[in-house]
């Protein structure tokens, strides 16, 4: 469009925005490239979070245009209800390549929140094909974000996320969060708090574990202000839904395809989930596309009774989408190619400097990172939550740095090419900001 050029803004009601303010002061994207976006007024943003958490590879990446251009030529869709196409095969089997264990199977799906959602209705009915039908309860965690389906927001633990849709999904129990304040300065994982994996034992003495089907949790927790597991935390989990037969799924929409210096989280931790729920790096967030990784005796356990009968009652019309798969199998390829599934590894000692330089800035009281994934919290002001991290966000993209806010935390999760220079950027114009608030 051209530059200082804005559409009518009134018809589309928006995600998660305070549309009023939004559209009273747009900040409308036109283009994107590499590291930057350029704005409708057609200056440079840098973009200090890949987009939503997704764009892993960085914007405007020619091998996954061309591949989608080809692709949208040749075959635009085709369902994959009793039919197919050779794609979602050939994507699936690559995928696995990269999962830990034997997590060899893959059920495709458009979204994190659809991810999740599949991951809970195979839980169900993985229990009853084994005959535990009665374990139906699920267990999620305070704070935790799984999307926004009916299925995410009961497991999930944001209670601006809960509280306008009544009463959700029955038998869901949380665990405590672990943002504890004895942790705050932390550089990577947190040394306090291990022993709240051991909430679980109280939940099951409470309900039985005969009666709960599986454990959800992000292995780091991203949009309630990047939470990270104490040491040994994922590790516990495993033990104890092992010790009692509960399903462990790790949500990895945002921790998957390299954002910790490992394919999956559940590498980084050395911690074997029963499924995974993963979404935006998948395709690089070039098509929506999500997917569930299930391991061998989880899907083996459907595949009994007549061959002509459906396994499996579930699925969506644009499961394996053509275009998503063949935007996915060129990501895969740049990752590989690029070294970018390792890459935050040798980048995480700089960004963890960077990020922990601002301590002594003003209005700061926590800082946390892992891998490429780093959050600043302020105090927030009087009577006045969540304002202060906004009013940072909006002079930050002033200054033509794009960043995350989610409460009073300012969030990053730059894509995995980023350079010093980038991170010198980022952080310096934060530096800046926050001393002019002062």
């Amino acid at each position: 469009m051209n530059p200082h050029a804005l559409p009518d803004l009134d018809a589309f009601w928006m995600p998660f925005t305070a549309n009023r303010q939004f559209k009273a002061q747009p900040r409308l994207l036109v283009a994107a490239e590499g590291m930057h976006y350029t704005s409708h007024d057609g200056r440079q943003i840098l973009d200090g979070v890949a987009g939503l958490w997704c764009v892993n590879a960085g914007h405007g990446r020619r091998p996954i245009v061309e591949a989608v251009q080809r692709q949208i030529a040749e075959l635009d869709y085709a369902p994959t209800f009793n039919m197919g196409h050779p794609l979602p095969f050939e994507f699936a089997r690559r995928l696995v390549e990269h999962t830990p264990g034997d997590l060899n199977h893959v059920f495709f799906t458009n979204s994190g929140s659809e991810s999740v959602d599949t991951a809970l209705k195979i839980a169900l009915a993985y229990h009853r094909a084994r005959g535990e039908g009665q374990r139906t309860r699920f267990i999620g965690r305070e704070r935790g974000y799984h999307g926004v389906g009916f299925g995410g927001i009961s497991v999930g633990g944001i209670a601006s996320n809960r509280k306008y849709f009544g009463n959700l999904l029955s038998g869901i129990d949380h665990l405590p969060h672990t943002l504890l304040p004895e942790n705050r300065f932390s550089r990577g994982l947190p040394e306090h708090g291990l022993q709240l994996a051991d909430e679980l034992e109280r939940i099951v003495a409470l309900h039985d574990a005969s009666n709960i089907a599986a454990v959800i949790v992000e292995p780091v927790a991203g949009s309630a202000g990047v939470i990270l597991p104490p040491k040994g935390y994922l590790q516990r989990l495993r033990q104890l839904c092992d010790k009692h037969g509960i399903l462990l799924i790790f949500d990895e929409v945002i921790t998957g395809f390299g954002r910790l210096g490992a394919p999956f989280a559940a590498q980084y931790f050395d911690v074997q989930p029963d499924m995974i729920t993963s979404a935006k790096g998948l395709t690089n967030g070039c098509v929506p596309m999500g997917a569930v990784f299930v391991r061998e005796h989880i899907h083996d356990a459907f595949m009994h009774g007549p061959e002509g009968l459906i396994e499996l009652f579930h699925g969506y019309t644009y499961s394996g989408h053509p275009l998503a798969c063949a935007a996915g199998l060129a990501a895969l390829d740049i990752y590989q190619e690029e070294g970018l599934f390792t890459r935050a590894a040798s980048l995480a000692s700089p960004w963890e400097e960077a990020l922990h330089a601002l301590k002594s800035l003003p209005h700061v009281v926590d800082i946390r990172n892992l891998g490429l994934i780093g959050a600043v919290e302020l105090a927030p002001k009087p009577g006045a939550a969540v304002t202060r991290a906004f009013e940072v966000f909006q002079r930050c993209y002033e200054r033509g740095v794009l960043v995350r806010v989610t409460g009073d935390t300012l969030a990053f999760s730059p894509p995995l090419i980023i350079e010093s220079g980038h991170i010198d950027q980022l952080f310096t114009t934060l530096r800046d900001v926050l001393q002019e608030m002062a």
